[in-house]
């Protein structure tokens, strides 16, 4: 960019909001990421995320472009002080604002930094394996969710050594959601509470398919010699990875499951709370 263009850009006046069907969207309120279609492989990653406006720019030639931390990234606190690779930019054509789809969800602030969320819910799972993304899906269906101030939501997607650190960070409880094949029908949803004590000698029984193994992942965060204390799985039977070349989307029967994961999930997490305050 040379003088003449940042001459351009200091000449503008600052914007805060920007038109979205009619309606202000503004810094700070909550949107839903809606990338055009005929995008790269991140804008099919990110669309329907949910994230908050960090700031509304404007380029040399007037264009707007809406710059948005998202709700899921481990790293939001990163992009709420504007440093790289926390912060995305989209047109205002491809955001649409929750406070027309929900007022309470866009109501509803991020979860509390770790040192103050007592439970962690971790999706995990690769969208681009079928039903692996499972654990990605529920995750998304559950940042719409007003939870308690305790409860954390993060999709680590197939980040394990992002997993491990943050594990580190003396939850009470971590609920892992990933697709957990072992025999049953696909679609089931179980929720099972792995051995830690005995986590070093297991079976490796939990999905294979992705870059990031549960089981491996606890291992790594035991030897850390952190503070991992209860770990609870919530996982669905898948009915396929899709072929070599990939496969996004999930089946049928596990697509009909995340809504009973994310009950099943809400329930778990309003027990434990429960038991909590009786100690």
């Amino acid at each position: 960019m040379n003088e003449w263009e940042w001459q351009l850009l200091e000449d503008k006046n600052p914007v805060d909001r920007v038109q979205v069907n009619g309606a202000d969207v503004k810094v700070g309120d909550r949107v839903r990421l809606r990338p055009r279609k005929g995008g790269d492989i991140m804008d099919l990653a990110l669309a329907g995320q949910i994230g908050i406006v960090e700031s509304v720019q404007q380029d040399y030639e007037s264009k707007v472009h809406v710059c948005v931390v998202l709700d899921v990234d481990p790293g939001r606190d990163l992009g709420l002080l504007r440093q790289p690779g926390h912060r995305f930019f989209f047109d205002a054509e491809e955001i649409e604002s929750l406070y027309a789809e929900d007022p309470q969800a866009a109501a509803v602030v991020h979860r509390l930094p770790s040192s103050t969320a007592r439970i962690l819910v971790a999706g995990i799972g690769n969208i681009f394996l079928g039903d692996d993304g499972f654990g990605v899906e529920v995750i998304r269906r559950l940042a719409v969710r007003a939870l308690p101030a305790e409860v954390k939501i993060v999709d680590f997607g197939i980040r394990g050594f992002d997993l491990a650190y943050a594990l580190q960070d003396g939850y009470e409880t971590t609920i892992l959601v990933d697709a957990y094949p072992h025999g049953q029908q696909p679609g089931t949803v179980s929720l099972v509470e792995p051995d830690l004590t005995h986590l070093n000698e297991a079976q490796q029984n939990m999905v294979d398919a992705h870059g990031m193994n549960p089981l491996n992942v606890l291992r790594m965060a035991l030897a850390m010699k952190g503070s991992v204390k209860r770990v609870l799985l919530v996982g669905c039977e898948p009915a396929t990875f899709g072929p070599e070349e990939g496969l996004m989307g999930l089946s049928a029967p596990v697509a009909a499951a995340v809504d009973e994961a994310v009950m099943m999930i809400l329930a778990t997490i309003k027990k434990i709370l429960q038991e909590s305050s009786k100690n």
